[in-house]
């Protein structure tokens, strides 16, 4: 089967992203269904996309759920075969979709992605056993790659997308290797290209807050995925190393008056915490 418009629904999880998601948005075409699921309860930012954009729906979640259960909020509310899971500070190119159009015939896959136009940060990881289709081959397998863009064959799934105890970070390569480990396959089409802004999603007012929030998540996300997949010990020792070292730097930013980075160690060390005695990831920015 072929992806095409019809069959297509870009899922495009928000909060507090009205100064980015306009170029997104108008990189699409605007024949293909969209899902905005905007992590809050803003009610005037969705009616405002609503007026402007055609074939799209809106729904508020009324809390940050996290980009994992966010984006499954979004695909249970699809009702085509193929999703595209979208960042709403990436921009498509004209023919990006066109080209995964193309290459989709009679291509079995579960995750399908375009190739990040930046090279110096590409958006897949790959182990040594592939690398050298990347050299030989436009569409080449991978084993994980970044969710800021890609596309999921839903019945490759069985209703069984993102792990919602990952409130961000590593929900996608949870999802990949969760794929890789059922002898799916998770493919790059380089002909089709992406441009990612990279951490553009919310307002820059809310800097120190979303600092304080990557860094606990980051941690928490870490020793979760480590654990889920590798076991406890693994997932402890590497993970207390790191958060011995946070400790120290805490304190010594709290000695010398730096109290932001002082709180940003501190949320490493919290995170790590967290997870390793079973808490969920609750920790939350405040964006208001």
């Amino acid at each position: 089967m072929q992806i095409t418009k019809e069959n297509l629904t870009i899922i495009i999880v928000t909060i507090k992203s009205q100064k980015i998601i306009d170029d997104c948005l108008k990189s699409i075409d605007p024949d293909i269904k969209k899902i905005i699921v905007e992590n809050s309860s803003d009610q005037e930012f969705i009616d405002s996309l609503k007026k402007k954009y055609k074939n799209i729906e809106c729904y508020l979640t009324g809390k940050n759920l996290g980009m994992g259960p966010g984006n499954n909020f979004g695909i249970k509310k699809s009702n085509t075969r193929y999703v595209m899971v979208l960042n709403p500070d990436t921009i498509l190119r004209s023919n990006t979709l066109s080209e995964i159009f193309e290459i989709s015939k009679n291509l079995e896959f579960a995750i399908l992605s375009p190739l990040s136009d930046d090279i110096n940060y590409p958006n897949y990881k790959i182990h040594a056993g592939l690398r050298n289709d990347t050299n030989k081959n436009a569409l080449f397998e991978v084993d994980q790659i970044d969710g800021y863009a890609m596309i999921l064959d839903k019945k490759q799934f069985n209703d069984n997308f993102f792990d919602e105890k990952i409130f961000m970070y590593l929900e996608n390569d949870d999802l990949c290797l969760r794929a890789k480990k059922n002898n799916k396959k998770v493919y790059i089409y380089s002909k089709s290209l992406i441009s990612h802004l990279g951490a553009k999603a919310v307002d820059e007012k809310y800097l120190n807050e979303l600092e304080f929030s990557r860094n606990w998540h980051w941690n928490w996300s870490k020793f979760y995925f480590r654990k889920k997949h590798s076991g406890f010990m693994k997932a402890f020792v590497l993970g207390f190393l790191t958060s011995l070292r946070s400790i120290f730097k805490s304190l010594f930013f709290l000695i010398i008056n730096n109290k932001f980075k002082s709180k940003l160690y501190y949320c490493r060390v919290s995170g790590f915490v967290n997870a390793a005695v079973n808490k969920s990831s609750w920790f939350r920015p405040r964006l208001d």
